[in-house]
């Protein structure tokens, strides 16, 4: 039995019937019970001092200053809302986050979300990757002319009466495979990796974009072959996790090897190799860093760690 993801949704009732109730989403804007989650430049407003967002703020507090307010769904009954504070300063958004409570501040997600519950690491990815829609789907790519929020913010429709081309928030579907050889698997260090402490370099599973017309197998099978040029041949599907950073849908899988010859692409990967169970349960003597924690790439390989 695998982990659920970090930043799945935990059961979150997104409540799609209340989207085009205007009276209602109106009332609940202003109901002292609803809950705002903030994002600013795409960063999160947490206390990181206490591990958790800050989920206690009535969102017409703070519509005065936003771009745009977007419905997320309920949470025990409570309306919760994305608000996008995109169009505050550097310094209005630090004197706003120390104003709503003490430790507050806007953080990068990925930095924090491993540390947060795991509802709440939920609402702060849903909220950002639907900032992160807005903020670039201004513009009709039909005609050019501006679009509108409709539906609580899950639909922007072109305002041009000749058109009317309604847009829908966008998920690239990506896969994300662990390619193993018995008590081998196969990691890479992608050349966009930061460095690490002490130049530890990471090594994660490899990841690929889905392409028209292919089915997740076939993407598996191509991005293993190009990036690594091993081939695979058995697919079995993991989990997926929702990944905001901007706008994928990480889907895993555990890939069986059917050759063992590496040759990687280098515009892709700096290196890739074949780790040992063992190894990548003690990464650090042997020289290299596994990836993050809130990664479905941790999760693929501690699952197949677990059963060697």
């Amino acid at each position: 039995m695998h982990r659920t993801n970090i930043y799945a949704a935990h059961g979150f009732d997104r409540a799609t019937h209340r989207r085009r109730d205007g009276t209602w989403l109106a009332e609940r804007l202003s109901h002292p019970s609803s809950i705002a989650v903030p994002v600013w430049n795409n960063r999160s407003l947490v206390r990181v001092s206490e591990q958790q967002a800050l989920l206690s703020l009535p969102p017409d507090a703070l519509l005065d200053r936003a771009r745009h307010w977007v419905f997320l769904g309920e949470m025990d009954g409570r309306a919760v809302f994305a608000v996008d504070l995109l169009p505050l300063s550097d310094d209005e958004a630090l004197d706003l986050a120390q104003s709503l409570a003490p430790g507050a501040q806007f953080e990068d997600l990925r930095k924090v979300g491993s540390t947060l519950p795991r509802l709440e690491a939920h609402l702060l990815a849903y909220a950002r990757g639907l900032a992160h829609w807005h903020a670039r789907h201004r513009f009709c790519g039909v005609c050019g002319s501006e679009t509108e929020m409709q539906e609580a913010g899950h639909v922007r429709r072109c305002t041009n009466p000749a058109c009317q081309t309604e847009h829908y928030p966008r998920t690239d579907p990506a896969t994300i495979m662990l390619v193993t050889d018995g008590n081998r698997a196969l990691l890479g260090h992608n050349k966009r990796f930061p460095p690490g402490p002490d130049g530890v370099r990471m090594f994660s599973t490899l990841a690929g974009f889905v392409e028209p017309g292919e089915s997740l197998e076939d993407a598996v099978a191509r991005e293993v072959l190009e990036e690594v040029g091993v081939t695979v041949g058995a697919v079995r599907y993991h989990s997926s996790q929702p990944w905001p950073f901007p706008q994928s849908l990480m889907i895993g899988f555990y890939a069986e090897a059917t050759s063992t010859a590496i040759t990687i692409d280098p515009d892709e990967l700096a290196d890739a190799r074949w780790f040992t169970a063992d190894e990548i349960r003690n990464p650090t003597p042997h020289g290299f860093a596994l990836p993050r924690v809130d990664s479905i790439a941790r999760a693929l390989i501690e699952g197949w760690v677990a059963t060697c």
